[in-house]
């Protein structure tokens, strides 16, 4: 750990943590093990029992330790002797969540462990007031309306302790959140940020920390300390900032060096590949990491959106039915319930389940956000823009919020509102071809045609998941009177339906061979015109326009008519998109930094 980072007494942070090398390099295994049991057991003293749990699993991901290698407890200070009896009863009130009760016992002692958990006795009591305050989930609640109204107390206390210099890690770390709960972001990252420094052991303050930065800009000006902690926060922030490659190399890496088995990164990776929607490769690895830890639920929901993306009913029901078994009031089971309900089109149900989810955790990202789309199944549009808001709440980083709003106001016929949403959708996802294709849609429908284009190639560009940019991109250049552009869009759309083999709607097809049946004719390219209209034979809606096209093809051959020697080859041949006609020389990149709601 380096000194010269750290604002806090060497002395302050020994009285905690017995001095441990937390280096950058991941050389020494059991070095590293030993500090993983040493800070779960630390953090559960506290009461801070995901980061506990978060520790605890990392260190059973380690090969064990020898017995005469084992940890010895943090030795006893005399102010921690003079508050023992105070403190292991004020922590059986904490267990069992009476926190003013054991707030009550806490008042008055010195000793840095018993000082932390009187004062988050304070704080969870300030939470726990406000959420049975916060009665309906989905209520005309303005944000702020309903504070914790220990906040500002447990501020000026902490403040007075930080500028004294008496706070260690954890101390700062509740003082960081405190901030983070009164919205001054900026000190809280500060104040996290030193917590890094002065106890890196301490997943919880990273945690804290990843969930206040919004770009990679912004992380560049972190000064972090060098310890091997880094590493797991970097590939956690890059997941949530969706640098995907960035964040799997990370993961890659601290496989490599020796956490292959910690299923808390094989569930990242996971989640990592829903990320990207790369679904069987994610699939794939929640089975995997179900047969390693059966009794697993956290990001179980997420697992459950795979399930409901592929329409996998059996497989969906079957871990809605075991997570139930395991603990059905946990909000990730409800969500999977929810989802499970929602692929049966209950909506009323599914909705339902959401909703208990969030009255266990009113800031439940996830349940936000499905119960959105529950809402807008039941066009319950101001329901579902209420729901969405919340998600934004909880986190701005979640661009299905974004783009669930966007989705809502253009049911509203509100193409302004639907930009903006749609826009800090795209800017979370910018290689997300759903985004661009609904910006697209939204810029044609307030005439901005110059900037509809650009959208459309971009999401072609960036691998169009729906098979539509290329299509919508055709019917705007065939609005424009581009008519080579449009036949060279559809063109394109066509050998990528061939090659891939997928099953497409035939309206498209059809319009796409109806376009080019047409073009082929007026430059008179008899041969590929013949091609395209038997094509439209093949459709109902474009059958008796590719019979009457056939016809007058014949007439004209007939007649002594001769095909243009100038025009571009036939569709079918790969040469028919060189690279002097593909529609990139005609189309800008995507750039929306200019352009205002």
């Amino acid at each position: 750990m380096a000194a010269s980072t750290s604002v806090v007494p060497v002395a302050v942070t020994a009285a905690v943590v017995p001095v441990l090398s937390t280096s950058g390099d991941f050389s020494n295994l059991r070095e590293i093990k030993k500090q993983l049991l040493l800070i779960a057991g630390l953090t559960r003293e506290r009461g801070l029992l995901h980061s506990s749990k978060w520790s605890a699993e990392l260190a059973f991901s380690l090969p064990p330790l020898p017995l005469a290698e084992l940890q010895p407890p943090p030795p006893v200070t005399e102010e921690d002797a003079q508050d023992m009896d105070a403190y292991t009863l004020a922590k059986a009130y904490f267990d069992v969540k009476e926190y003013d009760r054991a707030a009550h016992f806490l008042h008055g002692c010195n000793s840095k462990k018993a000082y932390f958990l009187y004062m988050y006795s304070r704080y969870l009591s300030g939470e726990k007031k406000k959420d049975d305050e916060t009665v309906d989930s989905l209520g005309p609640l303005e944000k702020g309306q309903v504070k914790n109204e220990a906040l500002r107390e447990l501020r000026v206390e902490l403040s007075k302790k930080h500028q004294a210099r008496e706070l260690d890690g954890f101390g700062l770390y509740l003082y960081g959140v405190v901030l983070r709960k009164l919205d001054l972001v900026k000190e809280a990252i500060d104040v996290f940020v030193e917590a890094t420094h002065v106890l890196p052991l301490h997943w919880g303050a990273w945690l804290e920390l990843c969930n206040l930065i919004t770009d990679k800009e912004m992380l560049k000006f972190l000064s972090l300390p060098d310890t091997w902690m880094k590493e797991f926060f970097l590939a956690h922030i890059y997941t949530e900032l969706q640098l995907i490659e960035e964040a799997l190399q990370k993961y890659q890496n601290l496989i490599d060096v020796g956490f292959s088995k910690s299923s808390y990164i094989v569930s990242q990776i996971a989640v990592a590949y829903h990320n990207i929607r790369d679904i069987d490769k994610a699939l794939s690895i929640f089975n995997e990491l179900r047969k390693q830890d059966p009794y697993r639920i956290e990001n179980m929901d997420t697992f459950s959106n795979l399930l409901y993306v592929r329409s996998m009913k059996s497989e969906l029901s079957y871990l809605a039915h075991n997570l139930c078994e395991i603990d059905k009031y946990r909000v990730e089971t409800c969500c999977v319930i929810g989802n499970y309900y929602s692929l049966r089109s209950q909506h009323e149900k599914a909705a339902l389940y959401f909703q208990r989810a969030l009255k266990l955790n009113p800031r439940y990202l996830g349940a936000w956000t499905l119960m959105g789309h529950e809402y807008m199944e039941m066009k319950n549009t101001s329901a579902a823009i209420q729901a969405y808001r919340h998600a934004i709440e909880v986190n701005k980083r979640d661009y299905r919020a974004w783009y669930g709003l966007g989705q809502t106001y253009e049911i509203l016929k509100m193409p302004f509102y639907c930009l903006y949403y749609y826009r800090r959708a795209h800017q979370l996802r910018p290689n997300d071809s759903r985004m661009l294709v609904a910006l697209g849609e939204c810029y044609e429908k307030l005439n901005q045609l110059v900037e509809a284009k650009k959208c459309y190639w971009r999401a072609y560009a960036v691998g169009d998941v729906e098979k539509m940019a290329l299509v919508k991109l055709a019917k705007l250049h065939e609005q424009l009177t581009e008519s080579e552009q449009a036949a060279q869009c559809y063109i394109k759309y066509i050998q990528d339906i061939y090659s891939c083999g997928e099953i497409v709607e035939h309206l498209e097809e059809s319009t796409a061979f109806r376009y080019l049946a047409q073009y082929y004719f007026k430059c008179k390219l008899w041969d590929e015109a013949s091609t395209c209209a038997q094509k439209c034979c093949a459709f109902n809606d474009t059958r008796e326009e590719g019979k009457a096209l056939l016809r007058q093809i014949l007439q004209l051959r007939n007649q002594g008519e001769t095909p243009s020697a100038e025009m571009p080859a036939p569709f079918f041949l790969p040469a028919s998109l060189s690279a002097n006609n593909t529609p990139t020389r005609r189309v800008s990149p995507l750039n929306l930094s200019s352009v205002t709601p």
